[in-house]
């Protein structure tokens, strides 16, 4: 099965198209602090001969959305309708793989056939319906925006505790490799002395042996 992976480093919203085939699977990285809401919204569109440009899937045909976090343990495996909406929360900071493919082989229509899929993922306070939060709670447009500053310092700490979690992570990498490259060239010395020594002593029976010395 064919996967195409694509990066999206530090970013809390963005929106994309891509292609996808009968049997094919899209997957996308995202790199997403701990305690962090994802939303993602995607619609899929048909490919159609006849009149030779994507229309609106049929509702028969479904997208299955999987997520795994860093340590690929997947948090969420569910299947979806043409149009479509899924939320997730991270756990666990770094890269989580966020992958689609549709149910093709349960659609005659498709079989063989294009689609193409809108994907819209919203990180942090992205995700936030504030209009719909100052309704609910009642709030005055200051009071609103005092909410989304908050959210907004709330969503830079976590960056910030994130990259300080990949700075570690880097630095115990590093200390790591030094170590073994400073053990191993250890090893390298001790074995060249201990070859070293050893060719002394077979030389030295060499010549005894010829009593040439």
């Amino acid at each position: 099965m064919l996967k195409a992976f694509s990066n999206y480093k530090a970013l809390n919203i963005y929106a994309l198209y891509f292609h996808i085939g009968e049997t094919e699977k899209k997957c996308f990285i995202e790199e997403i602090p701990d305690e962090t809401m994802v939303i993602g919204k995607y619609r899929t569109q048909l490919w159609d001969k006849q009149t030779g440009s994507f229309l609106p899937a049929t509702p028969g045909l479904g997208m299955h959305v999987e997520i795994k976090d860093p340590d690929t343990k997947i948090i969420l495996s569910r299947q979806y309708g043409s149009d479509g909406r899924f939320t997730f929360t991270s756990h666990t900071p770094g890269e989580h793989q966020i992958c689609l493919h549709s149910n093709s082989t349960k659609m005659a229509l498709f079989a063989g056939g294009k689609l193409r899929v809108h994907l819209d993922i919203q990180v942090g306070e992205h995700t936030n319906n504030y209009p719909e939060i100052a309704a609910k709670d009642k709030l005055t447009e200051l009071q609103l925006r005092a909410r989304q500053l908050l959210d907004q310092v709330e969503q830079i700490q976590k960056e910030q505790n994130y990259q300080r979690y990949r700075e570690e992570r880097f630095r115990m990498t590093s200390e790591s490799t030094n170590q073994r490259v400073l053990w191993w060239s250890i090893a390298q010395t001790l074995i060249l002395i201990v070859t070293g020594i050893w060719q002394m002593k077979h030389l030295k029976s060499f010549f005894e042996a010829k009593k040439l010395v």
